[in-house]
């Protein structure tokens, strides 16, 4: 029907698409409802309605930087693969290949990390996305330590979360800040040489 207002769900999404797009330019700093109402061609007037103020928006846009960051899925075809260690392997590749191609979203989410440090609500939000990020290694951690478990003795699913989860990171972290003498691929190749190592012993 001509005229008819967008729902305010779809609003709502409009802004914090708007609120991605100049953090990722500016920087948590230089989000401002004035600027987001600018990058979603909305009225400053029509961003207050829905956010009454800019830590309100902030929160929420972090809320799913962080949700959507540290969302690990494994694919049908890496539950295919036969051997937990192989398939542990393609995992780690996966989510190495995907973070370090969106410098961007990292970016948003180191600060997410460093805001956290200051603010227990973002902290106990980031803890608890991190927590979901390393439980989502876990099952195929626990595959790996079951039939490698002479490679991996000493070792708990949790630790070998853990540990994935921070080479991840800092993969991500060091094609984000170094993208142009950070070789992905040599990296990768260090990690799968690690990871095969410790599966031989």
């Amino acid at each position: 029907m001509p005229g008819q207002k967008a729902p305010e769900e779809a609003r709502r999404e409009q802004i914090l698409a708007a609120a991605y797009e100049v953090a990722k330019r500016e920087g948590i700093a230089g989000l401002t409802l004035r600027a987001v109402a600018a990058e979603a061609k909305l009225s400053h007037g029509l961003v207050l309605f829905h956010f009454k103020r800019k830590e309100q928006l902030v929160s929420e846009l972090l809320d799913r930087v962080v949700a959507e960051t540290l969302d690990l899925r494994v694919s049908e075809e890496i539950g295919r693969i036969p051997r937990a260690l192989d398939r542990f392997r393609a995992l780690v590749r996966q989510e190495m290949d995907r973070l370090a191609h969106e410098p961007d979203r990292v970016r948003v989410l180191l600060e997410c990390w460093a805001l956290g440090a200051r603010e227990p609500a973002l902290r106990e939000s980031v803890g608890a996305a991190l927590e979901r990020y390393r439980a989502a290694f876990r099952p195929t951690a626990q595959d790996v330590l079951r039939d490698e478990p002479a490679g991996f003795s000493e070792m708990t699913p949790d630790g070998l979360a853990s540990v994935t989860a921070g080479l991840v990171h800092a993969c991500a972290i060091q094609a984000m800040v170094d993208p142009e003498r950070f070789r992905m691929e040599e990296y990768l190749a260090a990690v799968q040489s690690l990871v095969a190592r410790l599966g031989a012993t």
